[in-house]
């Protein structure tokens, strides 16, 4: 468990900076608005999850 941590949480980070460079590209192209909001609420919703791993990954690996 200890070991996959460390790679799911660089994931977990991949993720939100992809769909942060997404939202950016697409309000650098005026894009549409809706589009634009979906793609905030999904990154919220993923630094969250992000943040939630790193959390227990602190917890776990400091016991």
């Amino acid at each position: 468990m200890t070991v996959l941590l460390p790679y799911v949480i660089l994931v977990l980070v991949l993720i939100v900076a992809v769909i942060l460079v997404m939202g950016l590209f697409n309000m650098a192209r005026g894009g549409a608005a809706n589009r634009s909001q979906m793609l905030m609420r999904w990154r919220v919703i993923a630094q969250f999850v992000a943040i939630l791993a790193i959390v227990a990954a602190l917890y776990f690996l400091g016991r």
